[in-house]
């Protein structure tokens, strides 16, 4: 098959941390015989044309200095900075459907795997007018809450979007619950497959984190420093924890702006500069020594102010693979690959305190993590490593073609364009 997925963000540059697990992806559907590419907005002006061998074309929807609505922060965190961006969306959706058309005129394509619907749902029904190819969109939660909190006009638009694809599919089943409350369509359930796109987990990994008499619990974070990720409740909890156990919080992940300066200004007024890291995003490297080197990953999501939460938490998975055990909060598609007492240890969102007690229950009682933590490993064996997954998108992709009749363009259309 050739397949096309359009997205809002794609490595700009090597070593640029953006969807490391939808490149790994795609490389393993290329190894698998496929032809792959991907189709992305530009980034002031520009941008590489190719990834890792993966064909990457890049629409151009604004002036290139103010070419910025994606990449390095969320699109609807961006919107409420400034009026240019609040009328950039118009632009980027007008220009991504041409841009498409006129690709797709060129170039046939089977499938044209749309990620974040909004607004992308319109290029896929673009590209399917242009050469036919049948749409599967991916729903990740974040642009469902979105509408429903600020956007309630758009409802109409996400239910024509579910409508018009040919396979719908969700990355877990908070999400898959949430796309049912907008109607019937049959969902399916595909969510991200574990393991760094650079390097495999390292093979010698310690079986048991003990700590030396006075060495410190190493508590370890890893995303992006916004609301919904609740990091200041585990900076709470570490303040709480550290009166008792001696710990180390290392926050690793990109911030910019208000959220990562609050967070700065927590740990200097609580007094824990001497125990809590900020370095902001690191090298792949260093990344995963700071997995096998933690004796706990803690997500500690909240629901937002805009009603938004973790879709999935696909950190958590990458923790597991490590056999490092985890900590988070009981919302969202966490559930998923969190069941408490089983795989890792679950909280309540936004409670410090009871954080605290989880983390504590980790650092004095080593054989319960290193049981959490083996349990954790086998259920990421089990239901999230790639050739389950690969499994999963072949026979939607499958489906999809089935549905969204691609037969009548044919292959003598893909091989005419081809030739």
């Amino acid at each position: 098959m050739r397949i096309l997925h359009v997205v809002t963000a794609f490595p700009r540059f090597p070593n640029d941390i953006i969807a490391p697990w939808l490149v790994e992806l795609l490389k393993r559907f290329q190894a698998a015989g496929h032809e792959v590419e991907v189709f992305a907005p530009a980034y002031r002006g520009g941008g590489n044309r190719e990834v890792d061998g993966i064909p990457l074309h890049r629409f151009r929807y604004f002036p290139a200095r103010w070419e910025d609505l994606t990449h390095d922060q969320g699109t609807p965190d961006r919107v409420r900075r400034s009026l240019r961006y609040k009328i950039m969306p118009l632009f980027y959706a007008v220009g991504g459907m041409l841009a498409i058309w006129r690709l797709c005129r060129r170039r046939s394509y089977d499938i044209v795997h749309v990620h974040w619907p909004v607004p992308h749902a319109l290029f896929g029904w673009a590209a399917r007018r242009a050469c036919g190819a049948a749409m599967v969109t991916l729903w990740y939660g974040v642009e469902l809450r979105w509408v429903k909190s600020r956007l309630p006009w758009l409802k109409a638009f996400l239910r024509w979007a579910l409508k018009t694809s040919d396979q719908v599919v969700a990355i877990s089943s908070a999400t898959a619950r949430e796309i049912a409350e907008l109607g019937h369509k049959p969902v399916r359930v595909i969510p991200y497959a574990v393991g760094f796109a650079a390097a495999p987990p390292p093979a010698d990994l310690p079986t048991r984190r003990s700590r030396a008499a006075g060495e410190p619990f190493v508590v370890l974070f890893v995303g992006n420093l916004i609301e919904r990720k609740g990091v200041r409740y585990l900076i709470d909890a570490v303040h709480r924890l550290s009166r008792r156990v001696p710990t180390r919080l290392l926050i690793l992940g990109k911030g910019e702006g208000v959220e990562r300066s609050r967070l700065e200004e927590q740990v200097k007024s609580l007094g824990l500069e001497d125990r809590v890291e900020m370095p902001g995003r690191v090298p792949e490297p260093q990344l995963h020594r700071a997995f096998a080197r933690a004796h706990v990953l803690v997500l500690p999501s909240i629901v937002d102010a805009r009603g938004d939460t973790e879709g999935l938490g696909v950190v958590l998975l990458e923790a597991m693979s490590y056999r490092l055990p985890v900590i988070a909060s009981n919302v969202g598609g966490i559930t998923d690959i969190v069941a408490d007492g089983k795989t890792g240890l679950l909280v309540p969102p936004a409670d410090p305190a009871a954080l605290a007690g989880a983390l504590e229950r980790l650092a004095t009682d080593t054989a319960l993590a290193e049981q959490l933590a083996e349990a954790g490993r086998q259920y990421v064996e089990e239901h999230f490593s790639w050739p389950a997954i690969l499994e999963e998108w072949q026979s939607c992709y499958a489906a999809a073609v089935a549905a969204g009749g691609k037969g009548r363009v044919g292959s003598g259309a893909r091989a005419a364009v081809s030739g």
